[in-house]
């Protein structure tokens, strides 16, 4: 009994701190926005060390790789298991409003705030790298600093002995990072018991409202999704065992994915269950960081469900098959290449406004609805990134 309460006794305290927190959420939401001060420190520590961490992990995973031909696998591997996972979690979602469908949606009156406009040159240029060497370690550039980590590492490896010193500083930097959130992490459970207070007492009542039918079979959909696509991801990698070990480790990086509403800050339970699971750190130190930026199973999911209430609204047949097409690789844009632009998920909802050459009155409706899916969409999002590693890993050996 005692080793059971030393094994998950991390898992256990994080547990009981969400349920403190919704109780406080639903009983007391007067008070939410006293105790939501401490979840913002406990996600701004963790935001400022997992950059660092990204930096470290990402560069380490590729200066360590024995074999150039081993990382060329390793990235072959994980863009079609990407591609395949975001694909899959689409088309079930269409399977999913073409036999259960919404009715009585019609269109929001709220106003959504506009963000400026932005030529397209500039968020090329934006997606990729930065104007000054401080601005890669902002959370709001993560794809800029995974290239730069990416170049690091191979610089480092080039450099033969004489970049043997850096190598050896990157590989320090790595561990002394993962300890670094260790430590933060203890104070996961009042955080994010905090934090989930704060969610519980402000996105609780509109789950309830105007769009109830479509975020219920948004929620019952990923649900199913989550339990039993992952299961199947985690038998196909390592079989029955995979899948016991993969729901053992995988409750930590669900509960804080479903409390802080972000794949970034889920990312350090991410690689810790990761290394619990047996991945080899080769291959988690590149697949986790990377996915958390554009590997999307919820954002697909939620990419369906909007352009399913979009045609709704203005009466429109979502199944049209050229529209289904279209659909699918709006979703794939929307789950890859947004996940690494800043407001990313905007410029998603104004391309499908666009393609679709819908009404400007839809852009309020599923603007709300990707906010109400949230909590759901990152734990998809977010635990995706573990069981992705997993089936990198059955098929590259390090």
């Amino acid at each position: 009994m005692k080793d059971v309460l030393k094994n998950y006794s991390g898992i256990l305290l994080l547990l009981f701190g969400i349920i403190i927190g919704s109780i406080i959420g639903i009983v007391a939401p007067q008070i939410v926005n006293y105790i939501k001060p401490l979840g913002d420190i406990f996600l701004n520590l963790l935001f400022v060390s997992v950059v660092p961490l990204v930096f470290f992990a990402v560069s380490n995973s590729i200066a360590s790789l024995e074999q150039q031909s081993k990382f060329g696998k390793i990235m072959v591997t994980m863009a079609f298991t990407f591609l395949f996972f975001i694909l899959t979690a689409a088309v079930f979602t269409i399977c999913a409003v073409y036999l259960f469908p919404v009715s009585g949606v019609t269109a929001s009156k709220e106003l959504v705030e506009v963000t400026s406009e932005e030529s397209w040159g500039n968020r090329i240029v934006s997606f990729f790298t930065v104007g000054e060497f401080t601005q890669l370690f902002s959370r709001q550039n993560m794809l800029a600093l995974l290239i730069f980590a990416f170049m690091t590492g191979f610089s480092a490896r080039k450099a033969g002995e004489k970049g043997h010193p850096f190598r050896m500083f990157i590989a320090s930097g790595y561990e002394v990072m993962k300890e670094l959130l260790l430590l933060i992490m203890k104070a996961a459970p009042i955080g994010l018991g905090a934090y989930f207070a704060y969610q519980v007492a402000t996105l609780g009542p509109q789950l309830f409202g105007f769009y109830a039918k479509p975020l219920g079979l948004y929620y019952i959909a990923g649900v199913i999704y989550f339990l039993l696509f992952f299961s199947i991801y985690a038998f196909m990698a390592a079989g029955t065992n995979g899948v016991k070990s993969f729901w053992k480790n995988a409750i930590y990086p669900t509960a804080t994915a479903l409390s802080t509403c972000s794949s970034f800050a889920t990312m350090p339970a991410n690689l810790q269950a990761a290394s619990r699971i047996g991945i080899p750190t080769q291959i988690s130190n590149i697949v986790i960081p990377i996915g958390t930026t554009l590997h999307k199973n919820g954002s697909s999911m939620s990419s369906i469900i909007k352009i399913y209430v979009a045609f709704l609204i203005i009466g429109r047949d979502f199944f049209d098959p050229v529209n289904l097409l279209l659909a699918l690789g709006i979703t794939v844009f929307v789950s890859i290449v947004a996940g690494g632009i800043p407001n990313g998920g905007y410029i998603g909802e104004m391309l499908m406004i666009s393609v679709y050459k819908l009404p400007q009155e839809a852009i309020p409706a599923v603007m709300i609805i990707g906010t109400l899916v949230d909590p759901l969409a990152t734990v998809l999002n977010a635990v995706g990134q573990l069981v992705a590693s997993m089936f990198v890993s059955r098929f590259v050996k390090v």
